[in-house]
């Protein structure tokens, strides 16, 4: 249309260069064959290696290196690289002569727990830097943050300044997906980001009498009648399911035009394993952790509920948790299953509770400046990241007793949460609180592959394959080797005539190829007719082979 535009991904799994067919980096990239577009990926590494430099850099001459060193070991933690990446969002939406010379930035962000984090911190680091009359915090020297004061107040502004900025909720036609939606909308309006936009993306219409089609097609009809009220009030667009993976910018022109293929090709594939195979490995041990990761909106709580409910059908002591925000793990299992226990991590109840802990045992023996920095520094966003971390740590530990299985949030911030093991030590030292023996014990455990059995979940697509993989690398600097990956929603070993499903199931060979190289053991999840919500159902994606 003859704008010019800038797109950005701040999420940590971005694949933004993939979809577009070029190579980007941390700064505006012409995206050939688009005149007009640049493209660029916020690396939360490398923006939390700049912020601590920019922190740091200024004392170096100035104070003893051992000052310099605790200043660079306050700013080592997960926390550190989540306020850098929002750093960097906060200069491209904030200032505006970061993009003054385009039309239209486009944020791609990432998954829903991620990004409601990163829209809350504007108004969180506002309220600490406001509250704060001592010198350090969690984030090292308060002056780094005093300095973007105004950049984070301008950010809050343009958020929720109809205006300057829409917020496009994307979606899937499922009632879960439904549901999550409608959670992020109340929560970004609370923020007061009210100019929202609804996008119902890979909508099915069966195109045959083929019996799988027909119940997608209505699955779809039902998520969509049964929509919120909250969601059915925003303007939407409605996206089709295409029969080809939608990579390149010819593909992503034609996003919205009719559906078209060709003759049905191929025949269901038989040299893929379902997951009873897979579950044989995990039951054998009896005890231990199970680990499902992956990117948002893969099925990693139904595959973690799925392997659960069938652990307890065979008899084993299970727990299922999840450190989603967006999860609902009661919800997808659930009637009560005998020898299953259920719980969520509730980061807003952890936190209450570590802060309590805190107080109650460093208080006491403080004088009440020093009780004043102590609350000071818990009101911080860092706290909450500690306290989720030893509540995950805890239901780890009960691994020793029986089966845990675990619904990791997305991949961004699973890789935060391990990350924090090696930084967690010298935070808990720094606010004064103890180390609890979990805590301790985490890292060997997460790295014992007899007793953590990590188990990465993708979709037979390009993206979330990819995405998949750099996880695994990630996982491996980490010392951490998953057990094996899950496909899930994968029409390879089902029997369609429908002509879009057939077709999308002869785009899987190749993924299915790649997941296969990749992993020690792979298993497929077929795409279920039904949403697989309910004990019954869940064990119906445990099919016999």
């Amino acid at each position: 249309m003859g704008r010019h535009v800038l797109l950005v991904s701040t999420d940590p799994a971005s694949n933004l260069d993939e979809v577009l067919g070029a190579s980007l980096g941390s700064r505006p990239t012409l995206v050939p064959s688009v005149p007009g577009l640049s493209a660029l990926n916020l690396d939360p590494e490398a923006a939390a290696h700049a912020y601590r430099e920019r922190v740091v850099g200024p004392y170096r001459q100035i104070l003893p290196a051992a000052a310099v060193r605790s200043m660079e070991e306050q700013l080592s933690g997960a926390c550190t690289v989540e306020i850098a990446a929002f750093d960097e969002f906060a200069r491209l939406l904030g200032d505006p002569s970061a993009t003054a010379e385009f039309d239209h930035v486009l944020f791609d962000t990432a998954p829903t727990g991620h990004t409601l984090r990163l829209l809350t911190l504007p108004s969180a680091w506002t309220g600490f830097v406001e509250q704060s009359a001592f010198g350090t915090s969690c984030l090292g020297p308060l002056a780094g943050l005093e300095k973007q004061r105004s950049l984070y107040e301008e950010t809050v502004k343009a958020l929720s300044d109809p205006a300057r900025t829409t917020m496009v909720l994307v979606t899937r036609p499922e009632t879960s997906a439904f549901s999550e939606a409608a959670r992020t909308s109340a929560e970004l309006e609370a923020l007061g980001v009210r100019n929202q936009r609804l996008v119902v993306n890979a909508v099915f219409a069966a195109r045959s009498d083929d019996p799988l089609a027909l119940a997608l097609d209505r699955r779809g009809k039902d998520a969509l009648s049964s929509m919120p009220q909250s969601l059915q009030a925003l303007p939407r667009t409605t996206l089709p399911l295409r029969a080809t993976p939608l990579l390149g910018v010819e593909a992503l022109r034609r996003i919205d035009a009719p559906v078209t293929v060709g003759e049905a090709p191929g025949a269901p594939t038989t040299d893929v394993r379902g997951l009873g195979p897979l579950i044989d490995a995990l039951a054998a041990s009896r005890r231990g952790v199970i680990l499902t990761m992956g990117k948002g909106g893969v099925g990693k709580t139904t595959v973690a509920a799925a392997i659960a409910v069938e652990l307890a059908r065979r008899g084993l002591r299970v727990h299922l948790s999840t450190t989603d925000p967006a999860a609902h793990v009661a919800d997808a299992v659930g009637s009560a299953v005998a020898g299953l226990t259920v719980s969520r991590i509730d980061p807003a109840a952890e936190t209450r509770a570590y802060t309590a802990e805190v107080m109650g045992s460093v208080g006491p023996q403080l004088d009440e400046k020093g009780r004043a920095l102590l609350e000071e520094d818990l009101r911080s966003p860092c706290t909450e990241e500690v306290a989720v971390f030893r509540a995950f740590a805890r239901t780890v530990g009960q691994g020793e007793d029986g089966v845990v299985v675990l619904d990791t949030a997305p991949t961004g911030h699973t890789i935060l949460l391990l990350d924090a093991a090696e930084s967690y030590h010298r935070e808990v030292l720094r606010q004064g609180s103890r180390m609890p023996e979990s805590v301790r014990q985490l890292l060997p455990r997460l790295r014992d592959p007899k007793f953590t059995r990590i188990l990465l979940v993708t979709l037979p697509e390009a993206t979330p394959v990819h995405e998949a993989q750099a996880l695994q690398e990630d996982l491996a600097r980490a010392e951490i080797a998953p057990f094996a990956w899950v496909v899930n929603q994968s029409l390879a070993r089902v029997a369609t005539r429908d002509p879009v499903l057939a077709a999308r199931r002869a785009t899987e060979g190749p993924y299915l190829d790649e997941v296969r190289a990749l992993s020690r053991r792979m298993a497929v999840v077929d795409l279920a007719a039904e949403s697989p919500r309910g004990a019954a159902r869940l064990l119906g994606l445990v099919a016999p082979e």
